[in-house]
Parts: C-alpha cells; sequence; structure tokens
C-alpha cells in the first residue's frame, strides 16, 4: 500500500511516513467519534476538517500513508480502509485538476482494492459504526466515479508508455465492470433496502423520517450504502446505454415523496439527472421535463445555500446540463406547461437561440441537438479492457459518438414529424386528402406518418403502462382527422404562492436596508 501512496504526485519532497501534528491530531479525533458514533462531529471533520487540512497542508502532495497514522488510531483495521478511501478520493481530486499528479494504473488498482475490501467487511463482516449520510453518498459516487476513470483512462491508448502498457496488462481485472456492478448490487441486497421502502409505505418502518440513522444502537453503514447504490446503478446502467436496467434499479425510491436521497444535495442532483437522461433517451419526454423541472426550481431556491460545499461547481456544472437536457425535451415534446416560470425565464436566458434552432428542419437544427447532447450527455464508457496487441489509437470516444448516432437518429425522425403536429396544430377536423395534399405527400404515405407520430409520442413507463407526451391528441373516423388539444390546467395556487414567496423577500430586504 505504502508504494502506491508513495507515488502521489509529491515529489522528493514527499514522505509518506511524516505525520504533522494536526493530522496526528485528526485522525485521533475522528477515530474516537466513530467509535463512540458520534455523527454530527464526524461530519464536522469529514465536510470542515479533512477539506481544509487537504487545502492547506496537502495542495501539492498526498496525505500521509495509511501505515503512517495507524498508530493514531489503534491500528484499526475499519478505520485504515476508511482513511485509505479518503486518502484514494484526495489523490483523484489532485490529478483531476493538476497535471502534474497523474495516477498510475497501479495506484488506481490499488485503490480499486481497498473498496474491495471495504465492501466487503461491510457485506460479510459486523460494522457497528453510524457514519454520516454525507460520507457514505460520496463513497457510493467516488466508487462509480472512479470506475468511469479507469475505463477512460484504458481506452487512451495512443499516448501511453511501455511502463503504463505494462502496468495496464499487469492490473487487468482492476476494475472489471461485473465486478463494480456485483458489490453495488450485493450492497442493495444485502442491506434489504428495497423491502424497507416497502415496509415503510406499509407504515411498518421508519425509514426516511429517522434520515436512514439507526437510533436504538445499531449502524447505517450497510442500509444507506445499499440505498445509495441504487442510485449509483442508475448512474453505472446509464454509462453504459442501458436506461431500462438502470430505471429499473431506481424503482425502489418513490421521486414523488420526499426521501432520504434529497437529504444529501449530491445525491438528489445525481439521481434526478441521471433519471432524466434515461428518461430522455427512452421517449418519456414529460416524465423527464416534470423531474428536470422539479430539481431545478429546488437549485434555483436553495444553491446559496451550498456556496461553500466543496462540490459546488459540479453542482452548478450539472445544472446548467439538466438545463440543457430540459431545452432538447421540450423541443422533442413541447409541454410548456409543466415547467415553472422561474424555471422557464432561467431557460430562455440560457437557450432561447438553440431552441428556436432546434425547431425548424434544417442542418442548424440538427447541430444544435448535436452540440446541447455533447455537452450535458454522461461520459459514457466501453467496459471490456481494449486489445493492447495491436495498433495503439484512442477508444475513449467510441461509446459517446454510439450514443450520440442514436440520439440523432432519434432527432432525424422527429424532425420529420415536426411538419405535421404543425399542420394538426391549426384544426379541429381535417380530411385525410386535404393534409396530404398540404404535405405533398400520397395518401397511403400520410397515414403512415400520422401512424408513426402516435408510436414516437408514446413510450412504456416504468409501471409497464403506455403513457402519451404528445400536447394534443387526434384519430381518425371516415376519412377525417379530429383533433383534440390538452388544455394546460392552469395553476392559480402556484401563482399566488410565488407572488407571496417574492413579497416576503421584498419585505426581508426593505427590513434589512431599515436595521443598517
Amino acid at each position: 500500500m505504502a508504494a502506491a501512496e508513495d507515488g502521489g504526485g509529491g515529489g522528493a519532497a514527499y514522505d509518506p511516513s511524516y505525520v504533522p501534528d494536526s493530522v496526528k491530531t485528526f485522525v485521533a479525533h475522528m477515530y474516537r467519534h466513530i467509535r463512540d458514533k458520534n455523527v454530527y462531529e464526524i461530519h464536522q471533520m469529514y465536510e470542515g476538517g479533512f477539506q481544509r487540512l487537504s487545502d492547506r497542508l496537502f495542495r501539492d502532495a498526498p496525505w500521509p500513508a495509511a501505515e503512517a497514522v495507524s498508530p493514531y488510531c489503534d491500528g484499526d483495521h475499519v478505520f485504515l480502509l476508511l482513511y485509505r478511501e479518503l486518502w484514494y478520493r484526495h489523490a483523484y481530486a489532485r490529478a483531476s485538476s493538476s497535471s502534474s499528479s497523474p495516477l498510475t494504473a497501479g495506484q488506481r488498482a490499488e485503490s480499486w482494492a481497498n473498496y474491495c475490501d471495504l465492501f466487503s467487511v461491510v457485506l460479510h463482516g459486523v460494522v457497528n459504526m453510524q457514519l454520516p449520510n454525507q460520507w457514505l453518498w460520496d463513497m457510493v459516487d467516488e466508487f462509480v466515479y472512479q470506475f468511469q476513470s479507469f475505463c477512460q483512462y484504458r481506452a487512451k491508448l495512443k499516448n501511453k508508455s511501455p511502463d503504463e502498457l505494462h502496468q495496464l496488462k499487469q492490473f487487468d481485472k482492476a476494475w472489471n465492470v461485473y465486478g463494480v456492478l456485483n458489490y453495488l448490487q450485493a450492497l442493495v441486497e444485502k442491506s434489504m433496502i428495497a423491502q424497507i421502502l416497502e415496509r415503510e409505505k406499509e407504515g411498518l418502518e421508519q425509514f426516511t423520517a429517522t434520515d436512514g440513522y439507526d437510533y436504538q444502537g445499531g449502524s447505517n453503514v450497510l442500509k444507506m450504502l445499499g440505498y445509495y447504490s441504487m442510485i449509483g446503478l442508475l448512474r453505472m446502467h446509464c454509462l453504459l446505454g442501458d436506461y431500462h436496467t438502470g430505471l429499473k434499479c431506481l424503482a425502489p425510491i418513490d421521486l414523488n415523496q420526499q426521501g432520504v436521497y434529497t437529504i444529501v444535495i449530491g445525491s438528489h442532483i445525481s439521481a434526478i439527472y441521471h433519471y432524466g437522461f434515461a428518461n430522455l433517451m427512452m421517449r418519456r419526454y414529460a416524465e423527464a421535463i416534470r423531474e428536470f423541472n422539479k430539481i431545478l426550481l429546488y437549485i434555483l431556491k436553495y444553491k446559496q445555500y451550498h456556496q461553500k460545499s466543496p462540490q459546488y461547481d459540479q453542482f452548478l456544472k450539472k445544472n446548467e446540463q439538466m438545463y440543457a437536457l430540459l431545452a432538447i425535451c421540450l423541443s422533442l415534446c413541447p409541454q410548456h406547461n409543466l415547467i415553472d416560470e422561474n424555471v422557464s425565464t432561467q431557460l430562455k436566458e440560457k437557450y432561447n437561440d438553440k431552441m428556436t434552432k432546434m425547431q425548424r428542419f434544417d442542418d442548424e437544427a440538427y447541430a444544435a441537438y448535436d452540440e446541447l447532447f455533447s455537452y450535458a450527455c454522461p461520459k459514457f464508457i466501453t467496459p471490456s479492457p481494449p486489445a493492447l496487441d495491436q495498433p495503439l489509437t484512442n477508444y475513449n470516444q467510441d461509446a459517446y459518438r454510439l450514443q450520440l448516432k442514436l440520439f440523432l437518429y432519434e432527432v432525424k425522425q422527429q424532425q420529420l414529424l415536426s411538419g405535421i403536429r404543425s399542420y394538426l396544430k391549426l384544426y379541429s377536423t381535417i380530411t385525410i386528402a386535404k393534409l396530404a395534399q398540404y404535405m405533398e405527400v400520397d395518401e397511403a404515405t400520410l397515414r403512415s406518418i400520422l401512424m408513426t407520430y402516435k408510436h414516437k409520442m408514446h413510450a412504456v413507463d416504468n409501471n409497464g403502462k403506455i403513457v402519451s407526451s404528445a400536447d394534443f391528441n387526434f384519430y381518425i373516423k371516415e376519412d377525417v382527422i379530429h383533433v383534440m388539444e390538452s388544455k394546460p390546467v392552469k395553476r392559480h395556487g402556484d401563482y399566488f404562492l410565488r407572488q407571496i414567496l417574492k413579497f416576503e423577500e421584498m419585505i426581508g430586504e426593505l427590513e434589512k436596508v431599515q436595521f443598517d
């Protein structure tokens, strides 16, 4: 382990065995709080203390090796696994922010081995700890991120040195896609979280009310890792392009209710971003619009409370990506009645020009879809290792290109149907012969186009029901098309609530001015 930590990028000045006094104090206090199950104190040290020490002492070097801090935690095996998890997360953060601190395949493999040991203890040992939800979410999130990062690293072969290629062959079992999926699935199953959530719906169990913590002297670790692993599995399957399986993995969590996933903003944003993206790719545009609207409205109201979070920049990036995805959804399925006026205002400021282009049927519209999708989509990965004995090239963009091709193929089909939508919105009844004449096609072709429109505007939801995402419906009777436009229900209550909140904010500002 020391050998891997030795190479963290600190150069000759870095001594993995040297432990500053502030780190000794940090480790000793963290160990004591974990042993005593002081969740609040652990959270303060994890969110605040670790970040402050990293910024002050380890901006250009790794933390001390786990072996070096072992005397300050009584050599506790589980605590050292948790410490190494933080050690590698800090190393990955440094590598992503600085090209001078790259991670080798060996270090990535060591991090994988540490996660295997840590999750094996949780799954098969006796873990009597209470850890903050934030840490447990970050653990799952980082696990999936490091897998994604390794797949991207492994697929960039063109400029790899002979030593790097040798390490890739040596550690070819690290970050295996089946291993990653199996650990996440094992955490879900062993925690019995799906059954717990089902029992909670029947009023037989308390989970959301306690934020997942165990106040009877037990542990929340397995239960919460299982809960967050459902979101991790959704993200994994989105990276692999298997959207149906991803949504099935998240099914036990009811997104229409306030759940534990909303307590940690990172898990809230990740769950909705990947849920919305999966629905977009499965043509469930109305569902994607509803969920993007809810989370974007939430971020709009509460983002100022998360400005001190180390992940604040990531939240803002995901926020921008979700606005781009919302613009795509509304261009393919113009149901503007599903979004709040504040979100609509933000969307117009950011993407009004792009959305205007996407309504047309030309190459410029196609390019706008391409640009927004490329900006907002997940970093797709190819899970299988590349052949190292062939001419070396980069494969890291292959999965992205495939998903982009599939998406643009769907857009092209939707663009062909945009004309029919424009005509039908003008009429309440029109004969097939007349519409065929307007569209300059024969009647048989028009019937095919109408059937295609019906098909494209319907999708199967998570419960197996066929749902429509069209903003109007139609039927044909005796060669006459009858159009029924769905009128949005005006939500007067929401309007008055927004005005009340605005007046309260204005009164608050005026009172501040008065006291100043």
